[in-house]
């Protein structure tokens, strides 16, 4: 089976992903860094020379490639993958595919993501905590409608990586 994490950026898709994989003995890949490997090139860059409508059109492309290829395998998603180019279609059509949303409030979000925005494309032109809270609230409103539709739904609020993990294990075995 597939397991593919979404939710928002900054929601601990990644750090998850990891912890599961190990914790269930199943390969592990994160949807970005195979998007960077494949185009030799970062996805701020990508997102700065080509631009987001080039991006979403190869993260559609190797999300497809990673679900043909992989059987068993943990998959962190970006935090607009479901959202695009019928991406979330092409998870729910798996069968061998379980989804999971990673939700984090709007507080966590902000908390989490201010301090790395400058690692991040889309919020590296917010300079306060205000600017960031407001454009977070608006992705998520706009994404949640996907988001939503993940085969189960975990909140992650005051709770550490272990827990998520050991709660994410027995929904699903």
């Amino acid at each position: 089976m597939n397991i593919v994490l979404m939710g928002y950026m900054g929601s601990g898709k990644s750090l998850i992903g990891r912890d599961l994989a190990k914790k269930i003995k199943l390969d592990y890949l994160d949807l970005d860094d195979y998007i960077e490997n494949q185009e030799k090139k970062s996805i701020e860059n990508i997102f700065k020379d080509k631009g987001e409508i080039y991006f979403r059109k190869k993260e559609s492309k190797y999300l497809n490639e990673v679900l043909n290829t992989y059987n068993d395998a943990v998959i962190s998603l970006g935090g607009g993958t479901p959202c695009f180019a019928g991406n979330l279609e092409i998870i729910q059509e798996k069968e061998n595919t379980k989804s999971i949303y990673l939700r984090t409030s709007l507080d966590e979000l902000t908390k989490r993501l201010f301090k790395e925005r400058a690692k991040r494309p889309l919020i590296t032109h917010l300079s306060t905590e205000d600017e960031l809270k407001d454009f977070i609230r608006k992705h998520v409103f706009e994404r949640s409608f996907y988001y939503n539709q993940a085969d189960y739904k975990i909140a992650t609020d005051l709770k550490n990586a272990d827990q998520i993990t050991k709660e994410v294990i027995s929904l699903l075995f």
